[in-house]
């Protein structure tokens, strides 16, 4: 009977086992579920967003396709043909005077750049030698107090080693002393020693700090003679309509009919060239520019301190100075204020 009793409990316990696997058995598969309903609801909330985007991507493409329809019949009738001909070409124009400012920025900002990290690796240098010259004698001092105490050490144990007699007890014991003191200032001169070498080898390892970026004062130059250059782009252009006429043409994405006949629209496509002409003419540019930024510096006022861009208000007393000296001063007075107007579209490539 007890035999039985035993198996019997022995078979109780077993159930009890199984039915626990399969209570965590069914767990795990509900944890399955609830993890593949969440993947399942992300992947929904994915395809939503795709779909969405192949929509606004439809009719993004519809829109330029009826925009490249549209400029194609245009293209076909000779009365509307070189009115879009012209209105590029004044796009390609204000074009072409971004692409020279982001050059021009671009040129700068690289010059500055190199010189500015060639003066910040011999600060890092002179600070460097700075703290050598102040380690290097702290390091020459703990190893002359090294040798001194090593020579006084080997001079007592030689002493020592004379005084063998027993009439030098005395002398014995006393050197004995000396030679326990001398052990341990040669100890802490060892110390002192190590100390050093460390501040000199710590030193030696130490890295080239990151070099930070331009500085603030580097960057407000670099802008100030962005607008300089922005102002002698709009000089050369000064006594033609083109800069107005070509901020008009970026304002719209589709060719309008204002340019008047085919006359006209030759005429001005052939003023347009003569345009790129003077833009990229490097005549007398540095000597423009310097005078140019030497004015605006004057003028120039930030809102805050760490800004890098002077507000627009403050140079707008240039407007009237574009073209000093002008014999009937009428196109002077045609000169934007570039900051302002954001001539050549200068806001995107000044530096922040």
């Amino acid at each position: 009977m007890m035999a039985l009793r035993q198996l019997g409990f022995l078979k109780l316990n077993f159930r009890r086992e199984e039915t626990s696997d399969e209570e965590r058995r069914v767990l795990a598969l509900f944890r399955n579920r609830a993890e593949l309903k969440k993947a399942y609801g992300e992947l929904q909330e994915e395809i939503y967003r795709l779909k969405d985007r192949i929509k606004q991507q439809e009719g993004a493409t519809q829109r330029v396709q009826e925009m490249l329809g549209a400029l194609e019949t245009r293209l076909g009738a000779t009365e509307t043909a070189f009115p879009a001909l012209t209105f590029y070409q004044l796009r390609r124009l204000w074009q072409t005077g971004r692409e020279l400012l982001q050059r021009f920025v671009a040129e700068l900002a690289s010059q500055q750049e190199d010189r500015e990290r060639r003066q910040h690796l011999a600060e890092h240098n002179r600070r460097q030698f700075a703290k050598r010259q102040a380690a290097e004698p702290r390091l020459r001092e703990a190893q002359r107090l090294v040798a001194e105490e090593a020579a006084r050490l080997a001079d007592l144990e030689s002493r020592r080693g004379r005084l063998q007699r027993f009439w030098h007890y005395f002398k014995r014991r006393a050197n004995e002393h000396a030679i326990v003191r001398t052990r341990a200032a040669a100890a802490a001169a060892d110390v002192s020693l190590a100390a050093a070498s460390a501040a000199v080898e710590e030193i030696a390892r130490e890295p080239v700090p990151e070099f930070p970026g331009l500085s603030l004062d580097a960057r407000r130059a670099i802008n100030i003679a962005a607008v300089a250059y922005a102002e002698v782009l709009c000089a050369r252009l000064a006594r033609t309509q083109l800069v107005m006429q070509a901020r008009e043409a970026t304002r719209h994405r589709e060719a309008t009919d204002e340019y008047g006949s085919r006359a006209e629209c030759e005429a001005l496509m052939r003023q347009i060239e003569r345009a790129h002409d003077l833009l990229r003419g490097g005549a007398n540019l540095t000597q423009e520019v310097k005078q140019r930024s030497d004015r605006l510096k004057q003028l120039a006022r930030y809102r805050a301190a760490t800004d890098t861009t002077p507000t627009a208000e403050s140079l707008a007393f240039a407007e009237g100075e574009a073209l000093e000296g002008d014999a009937d001063g009428l196109a002077a007075a045609r000169m934007p204020n570039v900051l302002a107007e954001d001539t050549w579209d200068l806001y995107s490539v000044l530096l922040r």
